[in-house]
């Protein structure tokens, strides 16, 4: 009975340990696609903030300025794109954001206002598969190699439906990373254009040809693009951050499983050779 026991207790010890050889594995993967992501994510921040600048000493500096990307529209869909990751194992990663845009899209259909989704992601399209909302478009498997140029593409199309008048508002919902070890889910306003720092005072005499309002509208398409793409490379990142202290704390666990069977396998063994002990003593006592 003890050497089958400790023959199950083996076989289970072999299981664990190609498992923690597995989360090993992708901890080390994680961690170094999470160095990649942080890079490309601080190296876009300075071209978005330079371009948002711009943006607002445009809106602030000209008298009377009017955009149609500025001001709310009481008619036209709401657009929600959602970020996710395109693999599991990642904690509540997923979750967490897709718990957010849910709350907002049932605030959104509660004002009788109708949502468009697009997604960014695998898991975030598995998600809304079976949503009643109308999906505009998905995209998988971008995060490690997203370019400007896909960016771009998905901007142009989303402000093509704006112009139309088919959209009211575009809200983008993504996962930033705080640090390595947390990352939370974030919704932003991408249209209109929100909380634009108009300055007051003297100014400017630059001047903005044919017009501040063209100017303005013209950098729009490019503004949209930097969000998306910093929100994209972010949210790989985090996903990437979670994965890896997913993994790590499976490894970790794994590890506590191994020296617990372990503990367990040299009781069996212990026992199983004081018994044989005992019986050698009793058969000699009974020889005697």
């Amino acid at each position: 009975m003890a050497a089958s026991n400790m023959k199950a207790i083996k076989r289970r010890i072999k299981s664990v340990e190609s498992t923690m050889q597995i989360t090993k594995a992708m901890e080390l993967v994680s961690s170094s696609k999470l160095r990649h992501a942080k890079e490309r994510a601080e190296q876009a921040v300075p071209y978005f903030e330079l371009l948002y600048q711009t943006m607002s000493e445009i809106a602030s500096e000209a008298n009377g300025f009017h955009s149609v990307y500025t001001e709310l529209r009481e008619s036209g869909a709401a657009l929600l794109i959602v970020m996710a990751g395109d693999r599991g194992l990642a904690g509540g990663f997923n979750l967490n954001v897709f718990r957010q845009a849910d709350a907002r899209i049932k605030e959104l259909e509660a004002q009788g206002r109708e949502v468009i989704l697009m997604t960014v992601g695998k898991k975030a399209a598995e998600h809304y598969a079976k949503s009643s909302n109308r999906i505009l478009a998905q995209f998988e498997n971008i995060g490690e190699d997203v370019t400007t140029y896909t960016t771009l593409n998905m901007a142009e199309k989303i402000l093509h439906l704006f112009d139309e008048g088919h959209l009211s508002i575009v809200e983008v919902f993504f996962t930033n990373m705080v640090s390595p070890l947390v990352q939370e889910p974030r919704q932003m306003t991408v249209v209109p254009v929100p909380n634009l720092e108009r300055a007051s005072g003297v100014q400017s005499l630059t001047n903005y040809e044919p017009s501040p309002e063209a100017v303005f509208d013209s950098l729009i398409p490019k503004y949209l693009s930097g969000i998306l793409y910093c929100a994209i490379v972010d949210t790989y990142a985090s996903e990437q951050a979670a994965r890896r202290m997913a993994m790590e704390n499976a490894t970790d666990n794994a590890q506590e499983m191994i020296d617990d069977l372990s503990l367990r396998y040299n009781r069996a063994r212990q026992a199983a050779i004081t018994q044989e002990l005992t019986e050698i003593v009793s058969g000699a006592n009974a020889q005697g």
